[in-house]
């Protein structure tokens, strides 16, 4: 299938069910937590793209402005963002197969995106686009999942997770899940640098000119993937993308530093991100 059949079927991707419950009580409430509306929405990757898709809107004279939840919140009313959610919560649960769990890929996307915003923060990039595109840089490959049988077959050569999927992908298909999110982004009308670092993702400076938010993404799916899988610490030094790190000034112990806190046992009310 080519990437514009595939985009132009419709897709409409599943939201974490208890962030839907849990957004519905707060908004529902007289005066709801902008703070802990933000931490909810930033915890699920189909809400924080209804959200930046509306924000980024033509009708808010903000087109390709709005990078993050925090900002998008700053733009929207509150009737808005309670209509998006109770949309979500409308939206058929994805199946679960024997090769892919869609909960742990709510986790390892939030894991990616806490990793993103860290290691943007020590290169002085925009954290909150950081943590956008690591939330949702693998929004294509639920796309692909559900337009693309061939993508399910290839589990059994590569796993959904797996550090070398983006390379079989590419192989297989001539694109992967990192350039069919860059895709969405841009009918999504989002920024044109979260665009740009989803799209360069998979080889960051292969292409001219280059865009060091898309080096960020790269080192964050390793480090995000690197923990999911379980690697061993010899094979993270083997599997370790050491050029993209070298040419972003940093190290493996660098970017092992940025691991992202698990508030996944936290008490109801704590942070979740």
């Amino acid at each position: 299938m080519e990437p514009t059949a595939l985009l132009s079927s419709r897709f409409v991707m599943p939201s974490r069910p208890r962030a839907v419950a849990l957004l519905l009580v707060e908004l529902a409430r007289p005066e709801p937590d902008l703070r802990r509306i933000d931490q909810l929405v930033s915890s699920d990757p189909a809400l924080a793209m209804r959200l930046l898709q509306a924000a980024n809107a033509n009708y808010f004279g903000l087109t390709g402005q709005i990078h993050g939840v925090s900002e998008a919140l700053a733009v929207l009313r509150l009737g808005q963002v309670q209509a998006m959610v109770a949309s979500a919560a409308a939206v058929p649960g994805y199946p679960n197969s024997p090769s892919f769990d869609i909960t742990q890929f709510w986790a390892y996307s939030l894991d990616c995106a806490k990793v993103a915003r860290s290691l943007a923060g020590l290169l002085r990039l925009n954290q909150q686009a950081a943590f956008t595109c690591g939330l949702i840089h693998a929004v294509g490959e639920l796309a692909m999942r559900s337009g693309m049988s061939q993508v399910v077959a290839l589990d059994a050569r590569s796993r959904p997770l797996g550090l070398k999927r983006s390379r079989v992908e590419r192989r297989v298909f001539g694109f992967c899940y990192t350039e069919v999110s860059a895709w969405l982004a841009r009918q999504w009308h989002l920024p044109t640098l979260i665009h740009d670092a989803l799209l360069f993702a998979h080889a960051p400076f292969d292409h001219e000119p280059h865009e060091p938010m898309a080096g960020v993404v790269h080192l964050a799916i390793w480090r995000a993937r690197a923990r999911q899988v379980r690697l061993s610490e010899n094979a993270m030094t083997v599997s370790f993308p050491s050029l993209v790190a070298e040419v972003m000034g940093l190290d493996i112990d660098l970017v092992l530093q940025q691991d992202p806190i698990d508030w996944s046992l936290q008490e109801p009310g704590r942070p979740l991100i």
